[in-house]
């Protein structure tokens, strides 16, 4: 046993060994833990079902049209005939199915749900043909507590024979993208149900696995040629509804599955893989369709082309020691990082051209990927210098300006360096002291900038309270950043929130400078939400992280148009839409210098600000105002003379005893 542990000793003091060593876990290590996060981190997983739906959408070779299923769509055209939509005449269905069943097809599967009455003679009709068919016949069934109610699922048991029951469930993921055929499942009473696929398959003589399944999705040849044959259930056209099937031979039917359902706009669709491509109309397809993919693989034992947990994990392990082994070697940090980019490049553009479209087999892309990549970091970290002394640059240079969470992207990704930036939703609160420049002009310069100092230091305290980010001081004003650079959860509640604490934090700083002799002005906020740039901007040399547009010069509008209601707070109407749980009465609708169009402003409120008596008061002033209403004057007015200190209340009264009329303000100055 010592002379084991003086040969480990011995390996340990040998650098290239132990190195190499230590790389191989970190290999495994990477491997292993890039598979689970795929498989248990939301946003991993939603990513590597979106590349193989891109897959699907954009690289499915074609197919030629499946010979064994006929779906017969109910759709506009036939709906035409109809006094109501919903649900569908019964006894339409049951000369539908009547004349289906003299076609002699293979089987007839329908998806519809009969769990209430609709006409007493067309039900009972409806009904007599699905307890006499001669067609084996498959139709739709949930049990109580999903979709239906126990007294639905009783008229449903007594409609529909125990024989032609299936469950109508598909198998989602959270996005509710149709992704797998489930098995069936156990009704209340104890009975065991199939679902719909797999029914009609056994009706078909196909014996399928008791499992889940994805399904395989057949690609179509091209427009006006689907993946299965389907007819109108009525001639387009006609004034009456004219069955196709009754005159179409029966040849058209004999062995063939026939689909029965609705092809409907909004109506029973689902989401599907080939909702990555955006002009693809698979992307939401009828129910009655999804079907039809998951029947067609069942019938012809297709295997789906998604490789087995352990093969993906395979494949991962062998990228990683390929990561890892780039990680001991000691060129350049860029050209090892190019060969790590090059390899994943590799990996996709085989995996997808390669692999998927010549030979169907559909690989997993992102678990290699991190695999490969982490695994090279990983040993790069722990056994190389250049990545500490890079990171403890950055920290070192940008941390003095910046704010912490964008160093910390950059410590992370030191490719975020470079000039650019990207679009994206963001909420802008901007603030200013009302009358400051006249006020510091009368005050020392050092007293200045020690009540600045403490002014700034509890806004910026706020702002990282609601996680925000401090953009950039200009003066007395704050200009604050919400959902970047990092995302931030219903950043339009958390800046509105944030603006309210910031009215309570800065009228009790004012009320307390006010007693030390300084007249301190109100601070008046504007907040906005909308889509900006966001970035680095500036030179090579010398650049700072911050948003620009249209979207942020608005907050800045809004900041200015409290001077002109005489308010403290304004808050555009996209931060409004989006904000939860504040409380906001409408101020009006202005248009801002230099726009042509007006946008609604609203006034959050404190909860203790007014009660919501007052509140209904003044909503009802406002929109008589709105509807230029002939009492709304007199309305303000008790509203003014009842609370003086209500700044909008006084705003309305006044503007319509001038004169004026409406809530629409054209605004001359920013």
């Amino acid at each position: 046993m010592n002379e084991v542990f003086g040969r480990l000793r011995a390996l340990a003091r040998n650098k290239s060994v132990f190195n190499g060593a230590v790389a191989a876990a970190i290999a495994v290590i990477v491997a292993a833990l890039s598979m689970l996060a795929v498989d248990h981190v939301s946003f991993l997983t939603g990513a590597d079902r979106f590349v193989q739906d891109w897959e699907i959408a954009f690289t499915s070779p074609p197919e030629p049209q499946d010979p064994n299923i006929l779906i017969v769509a109910v759709d506009e055209g036939t709906m035409q005939h109809f006094p109501y939509r919903s649900p569908l005449d019964r006894g339409f269905l049951a000369q539908l199915l009547a004349t289906l069943d003299a076609k002699h097809p293979r089987a007839i599967v329908l998806d519809y749900l009969f769990d209430q009455p609709t006409e007493p003679k067309k039900d009972e009709a409806l009904r007599n043909v699905l307890h006499s068919m001669r067609t084996p016949l498959v139709v739709s069934y949930f049990e109580a507590g999903t979709k239906v109610s126990e007294q639905q699922t009783a008229y449903l048991n007594n409609f529909v024979p125990a024989r032609a029951r299936a469950l109508a469930n598909v198998g989602t993921d959270q996005t509710d993208t149709v992704r797998w055929i489930i098995p069936g499942g156990r009704t209340s009473s104890g009975e065991y149900l199939m679902s719909v696929p797999r029914r009609a398959a056994q009706l078909a003589g196909v014996q399928t696995p008791d499992e889940q399944v994805p399904i395989v999705w057949r690609a179509d040849q091209g427009l006006n040629q689907p993946a299965f044959a389907q007819i109108p259930a009525c001639i387009f056209g006609l004034p009456t509804c004219v069955l196709t099937a009754s005159i179409l031979p029966a040849a058209t039917f004999r062995n063939k599955i026939v689909l029965v359902g609705s092809d409907l706009n909004l109506v029973d669709h689902h989401r599907t893989p080939f909702a990555t491509n955006p002009g693809d109309p698979r992307g939401s397809m009828a129910g009655i369709v999804t079907f039809a993919h998951a029947i067609a693989q069942l019938l012809e034992n297709r295997d789906p082309p998604q490789l087995s947990w352990w093969n993906n994990l395979i494949i991962a392990l062998v990228l990683a020691f390929v990561g890892a082994a780039l990680g001991l070697l000691d060129h350049s940090l860029w050209i090892r990082g190019g060969a790590v980019l090059g390899l994943v490049l590799a990996l996709w553009l085989v995996g997808v051209f390669v692999l998927y479209q010549r030979l169907g087999i559909l690989i997993a892309l992102i678990s290699p990927s991190i695999a490969l990549i982490g695994s090279f970091a990983a040993v790069d970290s722990v056994t190389g210098l250049d990545a500490r002394r890079q990171r403890e640059f950055i920290h070192n240079t940008f941390s003095l300006y910046v704010s912490p969470s964008f160093v910390q992207q950059l410590v992370d990704d030191p490719s975020k360096l470079k000039l650019g930036g990207e679009r994206r939703e963001m909420t802008f609160l901007f603030t200013d002291i009302a009358n400051f420049t006249t006020m510091s002009e009368g005050l020392d310069s050092k007293e200045v900038g020690h009540i600045l100092n403490r002014y700034l230091d509890g806004m910026t305290g706020l702002v990282k309270k609601f996680d925000g980010t401090v953009d950039k001081f200009i003066g007395d004003s704050v200009f604050a950043i919400f959902n970047a650079p990092l995302d931030v959860e219903d950043h339009a509640s958390k800046a509105v929130r944030c603006m309210l604490e910031m009215d309570r934090f800065t009228e009790a700083f004012r009320r307390k400078i006010h007693e030390e002799g300084v007249p301190l002005g109100e601070t008046r906020i504007g907040v906005n939400t909308g889509v900006a740039a966001v970035g680095n901007f500036g030179s090579s040399d010398r650049f700072s992280y911050t948003a620009s547009g249209d979207a942020v010069n608005a907050s800045s509008r809004l900041e200015g148009l409290n001077k002109h209601f005489s308010t403290r707070l304004c808050v555009g109407h996209n931060a409004r839409v989006l904000c939860k749980g504040v409380t906001f009465r409408p101020m009006g609708s202005v248009i801002l210098k230099g726009k042509t169009s007006a946008v609604d402003v609203w006034e959050p409120l404190h909860d203790d600000a007014y009660g919501a008596e007052y509140l209904a008061r003044y909503e009802a002033a406002f929109a008589a105002a709105r509807d230029q209403a002939p009492g709304a004057l007199e309305m303000f007015a008790r509203l003014a003379a009842e609370r003086p200190d209500d700044p909008m209340a006084a705003f309305y009264s006044e503007r319509l005893r001038e004169g004026e009329a409406g809530i629409e303000i054209k605004m001359t100055e920013k």
